[in-house]
C-alpha cells in the first residue's frame, strides 16, 4: 500500500508541529519545508498559520512563497489552508487595516460579528468547539469530499477573531453559527480547500477530515 504524502509549508508562523503529527497519525509521510522545488515537486500541500494576516502575508512574501502556492495551486494539485493559512487564500483582509491575500477563492476576511443576533455582547476571539453545518438551511449532504465521513453537527475546535466571506456562496461549503451568526467553517474551490477551523486539534473530526485530504 502507498503511503501517502503531504508537504507542509514553512513561513515562520504556524503550528507546524501538531499538524505534522496529525497527518503521521493518519498514515501521512510529512514534509515541512519552505523550498520552493520541494512544494512544487509535492502531492498535497499544507499552508498552516496562526495570527494576524498582515503578518502571514509579509512572511509568504519575504520568502517569495506567496507566488510559489499560486503556482502550485494552478497544477491541479491538492492545497488545503488551516486557520489563518485559509484565511490567506482570499483576496484581502480588512484585519489591521485593508492587506492584500493570494486571491485563490474569491472574497474577503471581515471581523465576526461582536453582537449575537439579539444585541447582546459577544466574546471575542471565538474559542472552542462548535458544530459543523451545510451551508444553507436545504442543504442534507456535504457538497465537499473531504468532509464524506462527517456528520452535519459533529463538532470541531475554532480559535479565530476574524472569518471568510466569500464572493461565491458555492465555495462555502460548511458554516458554524456563534451568537447566531453564521460563520464560514469550510470553504472549496477546485483543488483548493480551507479549514477556519484546526482539524489538528479537533479529535476524531480533525483526523476524518485529514485523511480524507490525504486521500484525494
Amino acid at each position: 500500500m502507498m503511503i501517502p504524502e503531504a508537504t507542509i509549508i514553512d513561513y515562520g508562523i504556524g503550528n507546524l508541529l501538531s499538524v505534522s503529527r496529525a497527518l503521521e497519525h493518519c498514515g501521512a509521510k510529512v514534509t515541512i519545508t519552505d523550498n520552493p522545488e520541494i512544494i512544487l515537486s509535492s502531492t498535497r500541500v499544507v499552508l498552516p498559520g496562526v495570527g494576524a494576516f498582515g503578518n502571514g502575508m509579509k512572511e509568504l512574501e519575504n520568502r517569495g512563497l506567496d507566488k510559489v502556492i499560486k503556482q502550485y495551486a494552478s497544477s491541479g494539485k491538492n492545497l488545503i489552508g488551516i486557520c489563518l493559512g485559509m484565511q490567506l487564500l482570499f483576496d484581502s483582509s480588512e484585519e489591521f487595516g485593508a492587506t492584500r491575500g493570494l486571491s485563490l477563492i474569491p472574497g474577503k476576511v471581515i471581523q465576526i460579528p461582536d453582537k449575537t443576533l439579539n444585541g447582546e455582547s459577544l466574546k471575542i476571539p471565538h474559542i472552542g468547539w462548535n458544530g459543523l453545518f451545510g451551508p444553507n438551511e436545504n442543504s442534507t449532504q456535504w457538497n465537499e469530499k473531504i468532509l464524506a465521513t462527517v456528520l452535519p453537527g459533529e463538532s470541531a475546535y475554532f480559535v479565530h477573531s476574524f472569518m471568510a466571506n466569500p464572493i461565491n456562496e458555492e465555495d462555502v461549503k460548511a458554516v458554524c453559527f456563534y451568537g447566531g451568526n453564521k460563520v464560514t467553517a469550510l470553504v472549496g474551490k477546485g483543488n483548493i480547500v480551507g479549514c477556519q477551523f484546526h482539524p489538528e486539534k479537533s479529535g476524531e473530526v480533525g483526523i476524518k477530515i485529514l485523511k480524507q485530504f490525504l486521500l484525494n
